[in-house]
């Protein structure tokens, strides 16, 4: 379509203010941004849609232009809802620029304006595609009546023959259509995705997956939450959507390639009013968050988890019982870093802010990996405070077993150490509706390994259940101490639990490096340099006999040994190190050094 047709069109009720000789440019699809700069989402025929958040003021308006006009875009329309009558400085810039300018009337939705282009465009190329997308407008409005990401996918199959669906960054389905996209291969397709996407390279993505090839396209925000172009790609890495289409598109015409990017654009829609409807959930937890950490009274929190829980749990009788998980995000900054960034990666600009970052991934990771759907998060409340995200998950209350009075148990109840039929501690899974480190760290591992790259860290701790919001700062604390011991664990996403907390572990995260590499040196060393010069395999055979509790006939068969040769080996370990492995002070001393190292 022309730019012409949007004036021709009055429902759009768009006035032109500038570039009548430019009119005749064609219109290949349609993009909302109110970034400063959005070079990295156009790829040119854009008409470009702004509500004009990015101007503070009248020096923002050439630039902002210049970036627009460099990247071919064929027009610019400008809401009046913010500022009301459209700047000067932008007119005069677009002018300068021959860059057509219109204004869009207050009482217009841009999401009006980006249907009709929508329809207008995928109309010359798919005809019957856009008709059908016309009959399901209500996409476009806000609240799940709208049909969903569903209903384009729909579209794809009946009139492309393409089979898509819209994936978590975790491959996660959130809509797909007809028969649904088996867990593994949705992770697996994720994962492509994500360390595609860490190399720089533009989409689509092409992956071969169990014998299928597979075009992964990015689903980007576009609103306020958006990451500026400028700003390093692991920002978002970890949050964005991807629609994953069964199909080869490295073949594909260019029209076919715009169309699909239009649907992504589509999506991009649904997932905006998701993220806007999980402020007030995210309100809920900070509130909450802040009373926990300032000490306020246990009354005090009480109310306002009274006035969390219809909002999370809408329905449910009873008061909730709830758990708490604490997440990290860590990067290595590439400039401390040996490995150069690949061929084409996008700049790194400043610090990262990881808090946000663990907050849209915690958001993500606590949805129950077997519903689908893009609501399926609305019973969790993440905040953020520094680098740390905290999620506050109700739970309905448990009925495996009642809760503790504290009587008996010399604790008060709601405690962190009540599960109420937490499996790990004997209660029937049937009825346990808690999370656990275990299976939430199996749900996401796959997937976020290959976003977090070489150079990036997610941990997770996991808080008991508890009954009141008396247990809820010690759930805290606990959620703490469990992502501290998940910190000390190798790998690039770590996970641990409550139960775990009454383990040695929970002491290893807490010793200084300096000590740790003291402690260590002095034990393992000298048997490490021996193995060195000798081949001897004496560091192997100490892990082999720790692991069987000292017995000299199960260690010796599981390294394949006489039993002659390992006590000779055992007491070349006591020559060079000077203890004892008879004695248990000396085991738990090398034990405690193998777990250390």
């Amino acid at each position: 379509m022309r730019l012409r047709a949007l004036l021709e069109t009055d429902a759009l009720g768009l006035r032109l203010l500038g570039g009548e000789d430019e009119l005749d440019r064609t219109v290949r699809g349609v993009m909302t941004t109110d970034l400063r700069d959005p070079s990295r989402y156009l790829s040119g025929g854009e008409l470009v849609l702004t509500g004009l958040a990015w101007r503070r003021d009248a020096a923002d308006a050439e630039p902002f232009v210049r970036i627009l006009a460099g990247a071919g875009v064929a027009g610019l329309a400008a809401g009046e809802a913010e500022l009301g009558a459209i700047p000067a400085d932008l007119v005069e810039a677009c002018l300068r620029h021959r860059l057509p300018l219109f204004a869009v009337h207050e009482t217009v939705a841009f999401a009006t304006i980006t249907e009709h282009v929508v329809r207008q465009v995928s109309g010359e190329r798919a005809g019957d595609l856009a008709a059908v997308v016309d009959r399901h407008r209500r996409l476009m409005t806000a609240g799940p009546a709208g049909g969903g990401p569903e209903v384009v996918l729909d579209l794809l199959t009946s009139d492309l023959d393409l089979r898509a669906w819209v994936l978590s960054p975790t491959g996660r389905q959130i809509a797909g259509a007809g028969e649904a996209l088996p867990g593994t291969l949705g992770a697996a397709l994720a994962g492509h995705h994500l360390a595609a996407t860490r190399t720089g390279r533009r989409g689509p993505h092409r992956a071969a997956v169990a014998g299928r090839t597979y075009s992964l396209f990015p689903i980007r925000s576009t609103g306020r939450s958006a990451v500026p172009a400028s700003r390093d790609v692991r920002e978002s890495v970890l949050s964005d959507w991807l629609l994953a289409v069964e199909a080869d598109a490295s073949d594909w015409p260019a029209p076919r390639l715009d169309l699909l990017q239009g649907v992504t654009q589509l999506i991009a829609v649904e997932r905006d009013r998701r993220d806007a409807a999980r402020t007030v959930r995210r309100r809920l937890a900070q509130e909450v968050l802040e009373l926990v950490q300032t000490g306020a009274a246990p009354a005090e929190i009480a109310a306002r988890l009274r006035v969390a829980a219809p909002v999370l749990l809408p329905g449910l009788g009873a008061a909730p019982q709830w758990q708490v998980v604490v997440a990290r995000v860590d990067w290595t900054d590439p400039a401390q870093s040996a490995a150069q960034p690949p061929a084409g990666a996008p700049a790194v600009a400043g610090d990262i802010a990881s808090g946000p970052v663990a907050q849209a991934l915690l958001e993500e990771i606590l949805v129950d990996p077997a519903v689908s759907g893009p609501d399926s998060a609305d019973r969790i409340a993440v905040a953020h405070t520094g680098e740390e995200a905290i999620a506050l998950v109700p739970l309905p209350a448990l009925t495996a077993s009642p809760p503790d009075t504290g009587e008996e148990a010399g604790q008060d109840a709601g405690a962190p150490g009540d599960t109420a039929g937490d499996p790990a501690d004997g209660g029937p899974a049937g009825q346990d509706p808690a999370l656990h480190a275990d299976a939430l760290l199996a749900s996401v591992r796959e997937p976020l390994s290959a976003g977090l790259a070489d150079d990036g860290r997610l941990t997770l701790g996991v808080s008991a259940a508890v009954h009141s919001a008396e247990g809820l700062r010690g759930a805290l604390e606990e959620a703490r101490h469990a992502r501290r011991v998940a910190a000390a664990r190798a790998g690039r996403v770590c996970a641990a639990g409550h139960h775990e907390l009454a383990s040695h572990v929970l002491l290893l995260p807490f010793v200084p490096d300096d000590v740790r590499r003291a402690f260590t040196a002095r034990l393992l060393d000298p048997l490490r340099d021996y193995d060195r010069r000798h081949r001897a395999e004496l560091i192997e055979t100490l892990e082999a006999f720790l692991d069987s509790d000292g017995s000299w006939t199960r260690c010796a068969a599981r390294l394949h040994l006489h039993v002659n040769t390992l006590r000779y080996r055992v007491g070349r370990i006591e020559q060079l190190t000077g203890r004892d492995l008879s004695r248990l002070e000396d085991k738990l001393d090398f034990f405690l050094a193998l777990r250390m190292s």
